[in-house]
């Protein structure tokens, strides 16, 4: 996977840190072309060897605003026909996922353990469309409101979201890069061309400015501080003792 370069998306992701009152949304997007070369061709090679390229994986149900009408009716009538639970996609497919993940997070995580069912196959642009704007304008008001129209003309500049297919990234929490505490929610959308062999890849999330950081070592510095002002250098082993055992 290569990242491509992309002037509208930069611009675009320099506006998607907000900070509003108690949170901060912090967004990217950005283009994958999905051509294989050198190690991404070795490493495709490797994760085929369990199936052929083209062998079906399942995928998770959707986790946007719900299940497609055409899809909800299937389930309600009870046709034998595929149902909401029943998306799939090819080996070659999700390699690609999980090679946009490992590139856009690296090097802080390696995403080679990933499955299929930590996948999604949303409905329709639609669906994602609203799931997305119903949480940044939710979290971000305004500033998402002037941000929407820039940003939903440059995805489908880049991508032609017409011929796309739409999947989503739902890990379980040990797997999420963003399941740190404070990280309050998160998406991550690929939004992947076949014809022009190229991913587009938004997530964001909301983390709360309220929940201080994981480990940082303020307490641990500050008790420092206190039990050297426990000690005198000029303290005889005897007092330096007591002082210890008043902590």
């Amino acid at each position: 996977m290569k990242l491509l370069e992309n002037s509208s998306f930069e611009a675009i992701n320099t506006r998607l840190t907000i900070e509003m009152g108690d949170c901060q949304i912090i967004g990217r997007i950005e283009s994958y072309s999905c051509k294989m070369a050198g190690e991404d061709k070795q490493m495709f090679k490797q994760f085929c060897q369990e199936g052929l390229p083209h062998v079906l994986e399942a995928l998770s149900p959707p986790q946007s605003s719900g299940i497609s009408p055409n899809k909800l009716s299937q389930s309600q009538s009870g046709d034998e026909g595929e149902g909401p639970l029943s998306d799939k996609c090819s080996r070659k497919t999700l390699f690609y996922l999980i090679a946009t993940l490992n590139e856009s997070f690296r090097p802080d995580y390696d995403f080679s353990r990933t499955k299929s069912h930590d996948f999604s196959r949303e409905p329709s642009i639609n669906w994602v469309f609203n799931a997305v704007n119903s949480s940044l304008s939710a979290a971000a008001g305004e500033e998402y409101s002037r941000l929407q129209p820039q940003l939903w003309e440059a995805i489908d500049t880049e991508i032609c979201l017409s011929e796309c297919d739409i999947y989503s990234y739902n890990p379980d929490l040990d797997s999420d890069p963003y399941g740190e505490e404070g990280n309050m929610w998160s998406f991550n959308y690929f939004f992947y061309n076949m014809r022009l062999k190229r991913i587009v890849f938004f997530t964001c999330r909301s983390v709360s400015l309220f929940m201080a950081p994981r480990d940082s070592g303020i307490g641990n510095e500050l008790d420092l501080e206190l039990d050297e002002d426990c000690y005198d250098e000029n303290m005889d082993e005897e007092s330096r003792y007591g002082a210890l055992c008043a902590q």
